[in-house]
């Protein structure tokens, strides 16, 4: 007999900056998730500050405020088990007296990953590749994880990383999988270009595929500043074929039961030569076991979540409908002067803002 875990996935729309009101939105699809008798939430990278926080990350307060937003959420999370992006605050001081003196005395933070369940903090997963091109820069920030771990959450063995952890044939997945993952949860705060939904899609197949284990990826959605994130969320089968997806250019919570084999999988045979020196390079890893609570009986859900896809101009259009929408929203901008001179440019102009 199969066992069935049913995840969760809040595809949200955070503001960099408003912690509080990101809490209270995180709050709100935590109680949906729970209403859908998940057995695992996840929320995007950097769910509490925002993506991308930038400078802000140089405040203490800010990058407090946000520990606390997060112990708040670990707090609601009963018995259901909650994958939260926030900022990890390893020291809010200088490593050494010696930097500090040199002019450097940003905090000792990372791009982290909170799983909690039973109304506390269980562990934490630092991102381990952090991007440094084209809009990213967070190695300017963070410092960067060692760790890969797998957590075993209602009998099932579950990976976490995140974004950009994924993106490369061998990391943090890989040496999950070989440490027995069945499930693997990615958190993004993934940026839109045209295109990029059918290349991330593709790619979140092969790496399902390759390893022979799920994927689960949540992105964020939203418009912020010059950015617009796309939501998306996905989930792929082992044979890298799609289980579910969410809409784009809107808020969801993406609801799938995924069924295992009955028997937990062993780890995989320990890597030696060549490939094991790539994956040591890589992280190390890690298990621990946070529920063995199997669920209960439920109600089966009505189907799978896969909307139509959007490309090309539509696709285009409502990134620019969100992203215009957003700035105005979330800059406190009530009123906005639009020039009109007649020509079919003004029409899409207006169309746009209205």
């Amino acid at each position: 007999m199969a066992r069935t875990f049913r995840l969760a996935l809040a595809q949200i729309n955070p503001t960099v900056g408003d912690i509080p009101g990101n809490t209270v939105k995180i709050l709100e699809y935590l109680e949906r998730a729970r209403e859908a008798q998940a057995d695992l939430v996840a929320f995007p990278e950097m769910a509490t500050t925002g993506y991308p926080p930038e400078d802000l990350l140089y405040r203490k307060s800010f990058l407090t405020e946000n520990v606390v937003a997060m112990e708040q959420i670990a707090a609601s999370s009963d018995d259901m088990a909650v994958v939260l992006g926030f900022v990890n605050v390893l020291s809010l001081e200088p490593p050494s007296p010696e930097i500090a003196d040199a002019g450097d005395a940003r905090p000792q933070i990372t791009n982290a990953a909170a799983l909690c369940h039973n109304g506390k903090l269980v562990d934490i997963y630092h991102k381990i590749y952090l991007p440094n091109y084209g809009v990213f820069d967070e190695q300017r920030y963070f410092k960067k994880g060692s760790i890969c771990p797998v957590y075993r959450v209602g009998g099932v063995l579950i990976g976490v990383n995140i974004c950009e952890d994924i993106w490369y044939p061998v990391g943090p997945t890989t040496v999950q999988c070989q440490t027995g993952a069945e499930l693997i949860v990615n958190i993004n705060a993934s940026p839109f270009h045209a295109g990029k939904r059918a290349f991330r899609e593709d790619m979140i197949a092969q790496r399902a595929s390759d390893h022979g284990l799920t994927v689960a990826y949540v992105n964020t959605v939203g418009g912020q500043d010059e950015l617009v994130f796309d939501g998306g969320s996905i989930v792929y089968d082992a044979g890298g074929n799609l289980l579910a997806r969410a809409p784009t250019f809107e808020e969801n919570l993406l609801v799938v039961d995924l069924e295992f084999p009955h028997d937990i999988p062993n780890p995989k045979h320990e890597p030696t030569g060549a490939f094991a020196s790539v994956l040591s390079s890589v992280g190390e890893p890690k298990t621990l076991s946070v529920s063995d609570t199997v669920p209960g009986n439920r109600s089966a859900l009505n189907g799978r979540s896969k909307p139509a896809e959007i490309n090309g101009p539509e696709e285009i259009y409502r990134a620019l409908v969100m992203g215009t929408g957003d700035y105005l929203r979330k800059s406190g901008f009530s009123k906005a002067l639009i020039g009109l001179s007649g020509g079919i440019d003004s029409a899409l102009t207006a169309a746009i803002a209205v």
